[in-house]
């Protein structure tokens, strides 16, 4: 037996001349997304995707394909010729399957072949007759049914389902080049990540570890964050940058209350340098404005003036609920409350500079031999490829 999933987009529709380009890349990341399944064929027609499968994957692939970027939603179809005795036919078998004595249904049509004989409302009529007729004990109810019964007329054939799944919409990854996420071992980075891809973002990500005052359990947390955000993206390059070295700097030299401001300019260096050479065009953080004391508005304008490249915020204007209900929906948030620490939080001060000022913090920063700082931490850097699998 074999399953049939019809798959919609959204967005990628109102593209012009580059639509191609769009739907290409989304059938390339279902193929990803599906490249283990055994005898799963794809095709890609105008404003659609077909996946077919053995029946008993069905449920497994649907629930990869409801991750995939650029999926609106999915449909298990059944599929008749284009002759509405047949569609009857089919419509009641599948209608058969899922209904129970008393139910509540409607029949929604619509009909982009335009030279089938009926009409929308006509086909809808007469399949809902037919139900009604043939199933004992079904209710209308145009308004608020329990079942929808849908029927699409193509080209060349009619699917006919009662099931739409939902997708996470957005753009595939691929089609907006390619960012480098700080990553943390916390809640909101994740979640500005997987943001990232939606807009069809490629993920790269670096991750500052202070080893030994942060354990290889942080690393591993990082590792285990990247691997959940694979599935939505495929693979993540993930770089853990050495960063011990400049935090002992940081306690040593700089005055305590800037320690924040300090570490986030040196990271944003760091991953600025490591942009360029891995043709990165933007940053990209999970700073939400006002969260904590590196996130108020003065901080950010200064800790942002080492950087030449843009810096992507996806958070900015979420606060920590919403953050929170995104990081369980993606399956980041029982990896992310693991009781490990990372890098911004060893040696935080009790009392951290909010409104730093920029002269303050440049001042500070003489102390320190930057650029010896920044090339140790590039030279010890551990670059790891990251899939779902591994």
């Amino acid at each position: 037996m074999k399953a049939l999933f019809l798959v919609r987009y959204g967005e990628i529709g109102l593209k012009g001349k580059n639509r191609k380009f769009f739907e290409n890349t989304l059938t390339k990341n279902i193929k990803r997304a599906l490249l283990d399944v055994a005898d799963c064929r794809i095709h890609q027609t105008y404003s659609r995707n077909f996946v077919e499968v053995v029946d008993g994957d069905a449920e497994a692939v649907a629930a990869r394909l409801s991750q995939v970027f650029g999926i609106v939603s999915i449909s298990p179809v059944a599929i008749a010729p284009l002759d509405l005795d047949e569609i009857k036919a089919v419509a009641k078998a599948e209608f058969e399957k899922i209904t129970r004595p008393g139910v509540t249904f409607k029949v929604e049509t619509k009909r982009a072949n335009k030279r089938f004989p009926y009409k929308s409302p006509e086909v809808s009529r007469e399949v809902g007759a037919h139900l009604l007729i043939n199933i004992p004990d079904l209710k209308v109810d145009v308004r608020n049914p329990e079942i929808k019964l849908e029927v699409e007329i193509r080209e060349h054939e009619t699917y006919i389902y009662t099931r739409t799944i939902a997708g996470p919409g957005g753009l595939p990854v691929g089609v907006a080049g390619k960012g480098l996420l700080l990553i943390s071992g916390g809640i909101d980075s994740p979640v500005a990540g997987w943001m990232s891809m939606k807009r069809g973002v490629t993920l790269e990500a670096i991750h500052f570890h202070s080893f030994p005052f942060t354990s290889d359990r942080a690393k591993e947390k990082v590792i285990d964050l990247c691997r959940e955000l694979t599935r939505f993206g495929g693979k993540i390059r993930l770089h853990v940058a050495h960063f011990t070295e400049i935090q002992k700097e940081l306690r040593l030299k700089t005055p305590e209350r800037l320690t924040v401001t300090l570490m986030r300019r040196m990271m944003f260096r760091i991953a600025e340098r490591l942009a360029e050479q891995r043709g990165a065009l933007a940053l990209i953080t999970g700073e939400s404005l006002g969260q904590v004391a590196s996130q108020t508005m003065e901080s950010i304008n200064v800790i942002e003036k080492v950087t030449t490249i843009p810096v992507f915020r996806p958070l900015i204007g979420l606060d920590k609920e919403e953050i929170m209900n995104i990081s369980r929906r993606i399956d980041t948030y029982p990896i992310s409350i693991r009781p490990y620490e990372d890098c911004c939080t060893v040696f935080l001060p009790d009392f951290p500079a909010t409104r730093p000022r920029l002269a303050d913090v440049e001042e500070a920063e003489a102390a320190l031999d930057i650029e010896a700082l920044i090339s140790e931490s590039l030279a010890k850097t551990e670059t790891i490829d990251i899939t779902t699998n591994t």
